[in-house]
């Protein structure tokens, strides 16, 4: 297994996943490396929806591909690339992005995270689930299984939450879509630290970088 750095810097958004089955050991080991990630408060009001009924994923793609014709793909068509990629590698990931949207509900599993958050979530209750999706980011990627964060269904919150059947006072923040990747791991593209790192005051390059 890699050690901790190089999944780090080789965890890419996998986008395009096998259909093939995945051990529930791994998935097991994935929610286990969630739950031991830090919360506000240690309150653990996070809860994880393990999704692989194929009927309940196709009815929360529809919103998904929904978003995606409606919003994201103009958005990514009329976009510069980010720091650290081409021009020809942002094209790229958004033919990935399109695959993923056509696929998203072919994904063997998925796990959707979730907060108990009541019914006036703030934009702190992040704070307490995000940290846990990361850490099963990494832990699929050392796993050698592929995933990505993504959050497109929140554009059409409430009507893919009902598909979801989650229940009042319980909001997803983000859904992982987890299988063996057809691609491969690494490196990832960035802009360089110098241009993104201050020091003491705002656009002041941080010198140890």
């Amino acid at each position: 297994m890699p050690d901790l750095f190089e999944i780090i810097e080789s965890t890419r958004a996998m986008r395009r996943l096998k259909p093939d089955p995945v051990p529930d050991d791994l998935i097991a080991k994935i929610l286990r490396a969630g739950s031991c990630a830090p919360n506000g408060g240690n309150t653990q009001k996070w809860r994880f929806l393990v999704i692989k009924d194929p009927k309940i994923k196709k009815a929360v793609q529809a919103w998904y591909k929904k978003a995606f014709d409606e919003v994201i793909g103009p958005r990514y068509l009329a976009s510069e690339p980010p720091p650290g990629v081409t021009k020809e590698r942002y094209l790229r990931q958004h033919a990935a992005v399109e695959y993923l949207t056509d696929h998203f509900h072919e994904a063997p599993v998925w796990i959707v995270a979730c907060l108990e958050d009541g019914p006036n979530p703030n934009r702190a209750a992040g704070s307490s689930i995000y940290p846990a999706v990361q850490n099963m980011v990494l832990a699929a990627r050392a796993l050698g299984l592929g995933t990505t964060l993504t959050t497109r269904h929140l554009l059409y919150e409430k009507e893919a939450e009902t598909a979801l059947g989650l229940p009042s006072g319980v909001h997803s923040y983000a859904i992982l879509p987890i299988g063996y990747p057809m691609g491969k791991f690494g490196p990832v593209g960035r802009g360089p630290l110098n241009e993104i790192v201050y020091q003491d005051r705002w656009g002041e390059p941080y010198r140890a970088v």
